[in-house]
């Protein structure tokens, strides 16, 4: 925004009339006559404006504001210096400029449908002794018209470099370009050229692409004062790679092949293009005439030591050429420990309390059984076979020495038993001697008649009877 101080309101005046079509040159005449004889001398009055960015298409809006107004004339001047409005009437043939408000104060047109021809200054001038100026100016932005993207080769090849070039044309100003590849942002080199006020922006980008770049879109974003939001194009790469290859064992599950046991591996292979060729070979010797191939899979029936080897599997296409191998190693086949069992024997009595206790401590010891899980190694296999012998030892001498403990104590049962029935048979049938004296004299008896009748009589001496037991 600037001011400046007319050289003399007449000559404004007769400028605006000269500018004004010849049916209006009379109406604009009598105003500016009826206006001159109004003319203050401008002390204290401020004519101020503010400039205006606009986007091409849209609606810019123009005041002329006054500080401290004293009903002074106001217009508005297009940048050719053609009045567009004095005070409310619109000498200028363009529909296009619309009066807002019009006081004293203040002056404002609307301009509807900005195009790049109506950027420039436009004057506010206040008619007032000396005449005071004040212009703004309008800036167009102008949003980029195409956006291009162009990739040097639809079709990459796994480490190649490929250019890639986005274009945007006629923006005003120029473009700023940035590049992405998924959601990771990439550096550009970018060439501005500027025709007729307008800017086209060309941005190269270099970029080496990998398999895992395949199917990943590549971003052109703009970014312009005039755009909102998010404006861009993208293409997708497409990236050839040669195989991947994976070797897979399907069978035995535990992984541990042993003699006597079948094998059958897969064999997956990924490219792009896929794969059209997958090929089994022996490393260094020739296939066993019992492999089976069918396609990606390798079977081997009853495995012996002869197969140890490399097994390899091979996959091409039209970018190149991979393999995976597989190490072969046959085991020894399980070692069998057959079951042991302890055999109890109990011996019986004729004697009932005998064959109870004889029942209750005779003991069984359960049999030992083989391995239930295979190891993982012939190693780890010896030495399980080595501990379940050692295994199988132990049982059998604890099963052994239980058995002896048993008949033993079974033994000593016995024997006391039998003892105790032969005191107890004894006493019964000797239940004791025992003599009474009657009277003084009876030790002297020669038997035990003599000693009774002896005693007749005797019987006031009962208080000196004694009694033994024997």
């Amino acid at each position: 925004m600037a001011s400046a101080v007319l050289p003399s309101g007449p000559q404004c005046a007769a400028a605006a009339v000269a500018a004004a079509p010849p049916g209006l040159r009379l109406r604009l005449l009598l105003l500016l006559l009826s206006a001159a004889a109004l003319i203050p001398t401008g002390d204290g009055q401020n004519l101020f404006t503010k400039d205006v960015t606009v986007i091409e298409g849209e609606v810019a809006t123009i005041s002329c504001q006054v500080n401290k107004s004293d009903d002074s004339v106001i217009q508005l001047l297009n940048p050719n210096r053609q009045t567009i409005y004095f005070r409310d009437f619109r000498p200028l043939k363009d529909s296009r400029f619309q009066l807002l408000n019009f006081s004293s104060s203040e002056l404002k047109v609307s301009l509807t449908n900005v195009s790049i021809s109506d950027e420039g200054r436009y004057f506010c001038q206040l008619y007032t002794d000396p005449p005071q100026e004040s212009y703004t100016t309008i800036t167009v932005l102008v949003p980029p018209r195409n956006l291009m993207i162009d990739i040097q080769k639809d079709t990459a090849v796994e480490g190649e470099e490929i250019e890639v070039n986005c274009t945007a044309m006629a923006s005003k100003p120029a473009t700023t370009i940035r590049w992405f590849k998924g959601n990771k942002e990439l550096k550009g080199k970018s060439e501005v050229e500027e025709w007729s006020d307008m800017y086209t922006v060309t941005s190269q980008l270099l970029l080496k692409v990998h398999k895992e770049d395949d199917g990943v879109p590549v971003i052109c974003q703009v970014e312009h004062p005039a755009v909102t939001g998010n404006l861009q194009t993208q293409r997708y790469l497409e990236v050839q790679y040669k195989p991947q290859v994976h070797i897979q064992m399907t069978y035995p599950l535990q992984g541990l092949t042993r003699e006597g046991d079948a094998l059958e591996l897969t064999c997956e292979a990924i490219g792009k293009p896929q794969p059209v060729m997958v090929t089994w070979v022996r490393v260094d010797d020739e296939m066993p005439q019992h492999a089976v191939l069918s396609g990606p899979n390798l079977f081997i029936n009853n495995l012996n030591k002869t197969d140890n080897g490399t097994y390899r599997c091979e996959a091409s296409n039209i970018v190149g050429k991979a393999h995976s191998d597989y190490m072969l190693y046959v085991y020894d086949p399980p070692t069998t420990i057959p079951p042991l069992t302890t055999t109890t024997t109990t011996t019986t009595t004729t004697t009932t309390i005998l064959t109870i206790i004889a029942d209750t401590t005779a003991t069984t010891e359960p049999a030992v059984h083989g391995l239930t899980q295979l190891p993982n190694s012939a190693e780890e296999l010896d030495s399980e076979d080595l501990s379940d012998s050692r295994a199988g030892e132990e049982g059998t001498i604890r099963a052994v020495d239980h058995a002896v403990i048993g008949g033993v104590v079974a033994v000593v049962v016995f024997a006391m038993l039998c003892l105790l029935i032969i005191l107890g048979r004894y006493f019964a049938r000797h239940k004791g001697t025992y003599f009474t004296h009657e009277a003084k004299g009876a030790d002297d008896a020669a038997d035990a008649d003599t000693a009774i009748i002896n005693a007749e009589g005797g019987q006031n001496n009962s208080e000196e009877k004694k009694e033994y037991f024997i």
